[in-house]
C-alpha cells in the first residue's frame, strides 16, 4: 500500500510535468491512471506546436537523470511509440550541469582511501564531460601519465532507486490492466533497462568491460580500448588512459588530419561486426562523441558504461535475418522468424513473409546509400501486433547500436551503406558457423557430450530403481529381487555403434 502511495504521487508529479510540455500521450496510450491523466491536463498551458517527439524530450530533460536514460531506451521502441517520436528521443542529450570539482576531489580520495596529491600531480576541477550518471576530469598521474578520470554523481545511486522502482510499478500496473500490451513485456523491458543503469552505477564493472573489449582486439591495429589504470579505480572512480584523438562524428577534422574516412568507415563496419558476431560483446553506446581516430588512424572508443551481450543462437539469428533481408528474400526472413520462436506457429508463414516484403521493399528500393537497416528492424516490430509476436528485449540495445552505427556511417561518408561493408564479413562467418561442415561437427560434438553423460544417466536410473524396490520392500515387509542391470547390458556396443556412425556421417560431408 505503501509502494502504490508514493509511486502514485510521483505518477501524479510525472504527468504534470508532461502536462507542461503537452507531451501526455505516451500515458495515455498505455492507459495508465486515466483520471488522473485528465486532471493533469487540467494544468496545462497552451497547445505546443513542437512536434510531439520534441515535446516528449524536453518533459524527460527536465525530470532528471533517469529519465534521460528512458527516453534513450524508449528510442528503440518505434512498437510503443511511432517513428518520428522514436527519432526525437534518440537525440535526447545525456548532459547536465556539472558538480563541483571539489566534490570530485572528496569523492576519489574516499573512494581511493588516499589524499588526492599521491594519486596525481594535477586535477583539473573543471570536468571535460558531465552526464546524467558522472563526469569525467583530465588528470596527471604521479609517475607523468596522462589520464581520463570519472566520477559518479553524488546520490545518484539513490535517486535512481527511486525512480526504477516508480519505472517497475508502472510497468506492472500496464500489465495488470492492459492485457494488448502484455506481449511487449513491459517488465522484462524496464528488467533490462535496470540492469544496464546498475552496470553503470559501479565504475569498476565498466572498467573490466573496457579491458574485455580491448582483449577482444588484441590483435587489431585498427581497433583498440583505453588503458585501465586499476589502481586508481573503484566502485566509484573509474581512471583510465586518456585519448588524444578526434571525435568519430566530426569528418571534416578526420579529412584534415590525413585521414581518409571511407578507411575509417571500414574499420567502424568491421569492428562492429567483429564484436556482435565474432564475440557477442559489444559496445552500445557508440555515438558520434564516444569514439575517437588517434593519430594512427586508429579507432578508440570511450565510456563502456552501456555493454551488449549477444549468445551465439541469437548471433545466428541476427546473421540469418540480415542476410536474408539484404538479399531481399522475404521467405527466408519468415522462415528465420519461425524457427526462432519469435512468431507462434499458428501463424500463416506466408502472410507474414509478405508483411515482411511490404516492410523491405520500399527500404531496398531506394539507393544503396539509403537503406536503412535499423529502421527496417523498427518497421518490423510494427507488425509484432498482428502476428503475436512477443518483443525480444535482448535485441533492443542491439537495435539502438545499429542505429547508432548508421548515425555514425552517415556522416563518415553519406554516400557508403555501412552494412554492404560488413555483408561479406556476415556471410563468411554463417558459411564457417551454419554451412554442412559446421553443423555436422555441432553434431558430433553433441553426441560426443551425449556419450559421456550416458553412463551418468545410466547409474542415476539405477538409482531409481533401487530405491523404488527398497520402498515397496518396505511397504511389503519382504525381500523382492534386485532390479535386472538391463540398463547395462550392450552399453560399451551401444557407445561404440553410436561413435561409428558419427564418424562415418562426418567423413561423408
Amino acid at each position: 500500500m505503501l509502494r502504490a502511495l508514493r509511486n502514485s504521487w510521483r505518477l501524479l508529479r510525472m504527468a504534470l510535468s508532461f502536462a507542461r510540455h503537452d507531451a501526455l500521450f505516451p500515458l495515455e496510450t498505455l492507459g495508465i491512471a486515466p483520471a488522473l491523466i485528465a486532471w493533469a491536463r487540467l494544468f496545462a498551458g497552451r497547445r505546443d506546436t513542437r512536434r510531439p517527439g520534441e515535446r516528449l524530450t524536453a518533459a524527460l530533460q527536465e525530470m532528471g537523470p533517469s529519465f534521460i536514460k528512458l527516453g534513450q531506451a524508449l528510442s528503440t521502441r518505434a512498437d510503443l511509440l511511432s517513428e518520428s517520436v522514436a527519432a526525437d528521443l534518440a537525440q535526447l542529450q545525456d548532459h547536465l550541469p556539472p558538480f563541483s570539482g571539489a566534490e570530485a576531489r572528496r569523492i576519489v580520495e574516499a573512494e581511493l582511501g588516499q589524499p588526492i596529491d599521491t594519486l596525481f600531480t594535477k586535477f583539473e576541477d573543471i570536468p571535460v564531460a558531465a552526464a546524467s550518471i558522472a563526469q569525467v576530469h583530465f588528470a596527471v598521474t604521479t609517475d607523468g601519465r596522462d589520464v581520463a578520470v570519472k566520477v559518479l554523481r553524488p546520490g545518484i545511486e539513490k535517486a535512481f532507486e527511486r525512480d526504477l522502482d516508480l519505472f517497475y510499478w508502472m510497468a506492472e500496473l500496464v500489465e495488470r490492466t492492459q492485457p494488448r500490451f502484455r506481449r511487449l513485456k513491459p517488465v522484462d523491458s524496464v528488467r533490462a533497462f535496470a540492469d544496464v543503469v546498475r552496470v553503470e552505477m559501479d565504475l569498476r564493472m565498466e572498467a573490466a568491460a573496457a579491458q574485455e573489449l580491448g582483449e577482444n582486439f588484441i590483435d587489431d591495429p585498427g581497433y583498440r580500448a583505453p588503458a585501465i589504470d586499476w589502481d586508481r579505480t573503484a566502485q566509484r572512480v573509474m581512471t583510465l588512459e586518456r585519448v588524444d584523438g578526434i571525435p568519430i562524428g566530426d569528418r571534416d577534422a578526420i579529412v584534415a588530419a590525413g585521414h581518409d574516412p571511407d578507411a575509417i568507415m571500414q574499420k567502424c563496419a568491421e569492428a562492429f561486426f567483429y564484436q556482435v558476431f565474432r564475440d557477442g560483446f559489444f559496445h552500445a553506446d557508440m555515438h558520434g562523441g564516444n569514439a575517437f581516430v588517434d593519430r594512427s588512424g586508429c579507432i578508440v572508443p570511450v565510456d563502456f558504461g552501456i555493454m551488449g551481450r549477444v549468445d551465439e543462437a541469437t548471433r545466428g539469428y541476427l546473421a540469418e535475418l540480415l542476410v536474408a533481408f539484404l538479399r531481399r528474400d522475404y521467405r527466408a526472413v519468415a522462415d528465420v522468424q519461425f524457427r526462432a520462436g519469435y512468431v507462434p506457429p499458428d501463424q500463416s508463414r506466408e502472410m507474414f513473409a509478405q508483411a515482411c516484403r511490404s516492410i523491405g521493399e520500399p527500404i531496398f528500393g531506394k539507393p544503396s546509400h539509403e537503406i536503412s537497416i535499423a529502421r527496417l528492424l523498427a518497421h518490423l516490430l510494427r507488425v509484432t501486433e498482428q502476428f503475436e509476436m512477443a518483443v525480444q528485449p535482448q535485441l533492443l540495445l542491439l537495435q539502438k547500436t545499429m542505429l547508432m552505427a548508421e548515425g555514425m556511417g552517415t556522416r563518415l561518408n553519406p554516400h557508403v551503406n555501412i552494412w554492404e561493408l560488413a555483408r561479406p564479413l556476415i556471410e563468411d562467418w554463417m558459411r564457417t558457423h551454419f554451412g554442412p561442415r559446421a553443423t555436422v561437427g555441432r553434431a558430433v560434438a553433441d553426441l560426443a557430450e551425449g556419450l559421456r553423460r550416458l553412463p551418468r544417466l545410466i547409474d542415476g536410473l539405477q538409482m531409481m530403481a533401487e530405491h523404488e524396490r527398497q520402498k515397496a520392500e518396505a511397504e511389503l515387509k519382504k525381500p523382492l529381487p534386485a532390479p535386472r542391470s538391463w540398463l547395462r547390458v550392450g552399453f560399451t556396443e551401444i557407445v561404440a555403434a553410436l561413435a561409428l556412425l558419427a564418424a562415418i556421417v562426418a567423413w561423408w560431408h
